[in-house]
């Protein structure tokens, strides 16, 4: 909706003559969107929703500033990309390196299951595109500096013009031009060299008998079954645990020395994040009489064959919406 027609609907000469909860109104239709972009620029489900959260409060304050070189959506696009650009400078000045984030968190899918379907008349709204919310988009997306991440985000996923993100960034042109190069030359350091191999597979009847197979063999502790499904050069973290382990005979002796084939009382439920399959695990309590939460095993599946999983702590089950225990069987 373009800004002078917004403010003709509402009746107004400018946005400083709304009050609070039309407001309110207005900007929470954008909260979802806002949410998964704060997400790409952090890495973190909770910063982004208090980034989304500050957004709205600036906007709220600098209403007057809204008066229709742009639209609403488009508008608050600009507050966010800078609110999440403060938040980094006091949090996170350097980006991250070897290929791990110890921030990063998942998003569920049924809340990405919330965005708007594109607009043509607004091209910033755009619905999520699953290569842009995967978790190895994220990790990679992590590992640029924050100015050039904020550029590859506006111009590569939102398709905004260049001059669009320069005003907003008080750069020039070339500047930001130069930035989205060297951000897609990062991007390329980080991701898979095939395409295909950080955009994961369809969630095809293959991938489906995939993790099922993956979420018997996990529950039996079955270490030779989970082995036989992961590629040579599987990947595996667990943040905010740090480290990074790569390659299947590593990965699988870690699980050894760790007592894992030593487990039991598991159950596995599937579910899915940032359009992967997961598979969240819960551990049987005797003195509660449940299974409780234990972690959440996000897969990438290429091929067949399983390249890389993010185990996620217990803490995470409530905001992916997963339930508090699982009853005996």
């Amino acid at each position: 909706m373009k800004a002078n027609t917004l403010l003709e609907e509402l009746g107004v000469s400018g946005m400083d003559e709304v009050d609070e909860p039309a407001f309110s109104g207005l900007a929470e239709r954008h909260r979802r969107e806002l949410h998964v972009h704060c997400y790409r620029m952090l890495g973190s489900f909770e910063d982004a929703e208090d980034t989304v959260q500050e957004t709205f409060l600036r906007a709220w304050r600098r209403r007057e500033t809204f008066v229709g070189r742009s639209t609403f959506r488009a508008w608050l696009y600009r507050i966010a990309t800078n609110a999440c650009l403060d938040l980094l400078a006091r949090r996170r000045p350097e980006p991250a390196s070897g290929g791990e984030v110890p921030w990063l968190q998942p998003y569920p899918d049924r809340l990405l299951d919330e965005l708007p379907a594109g607009d043509a008349d607004e091209p910033e709204s755009v619905a999520v595109a699953r290569e842009t919310i995967e978790l190895a988009y994220l990790v990679a997306v992590q590992h640029l500096a924050p100015r050039p991440r904020a550029v590859l985000i506006l111009r590569d996923v939102l398709g905004w013009p260049a001059k669009d993100v320069a005003e907003l960034l008080g750069d020039s042109v070339n500047s930001v031009n130069s930035a989205l190069q060297r951000a897609r030359a990062g991007m390329r350091e980080h991701l898979p060299a095939e395409r295909q191999d950080w955009t994961g597979s369809d969630e095809d009847a293959e991938t489906r008998e995939l993790v099922r197979r993956y979420t018997e063999a996990s529950v039996a502790t079955d270490i030779d079954a989970l082995a036989a499904m992961l590629r040579d050069d599987v990947r595996f973290s667990m943040p905010p645990t740090p480290g990074l382990h790569v390659g299947r005979d590593t990965i699988v002796n870690g699980w050894v020395e760790s007592g894992f084939d030593e487990l039991k009382g598991l159950r596995g439920l599937p579910t899915a994040v940032n359009r992967q399959p997961a598979v969240a695990f819960y551990l049987w309590r005797e003195r509660e009489g449940a299974y409780l939460p234990l972690t959440i095993d996000v897969l990438r599946v290429t091929g067949g064959t399983i390249t890389e999983i993010i185990t996620f702590h217990d803490d995470r089950f409530p905001r992916l919406g997963l339930p508090e225990r699982l009853p005996a069987e």
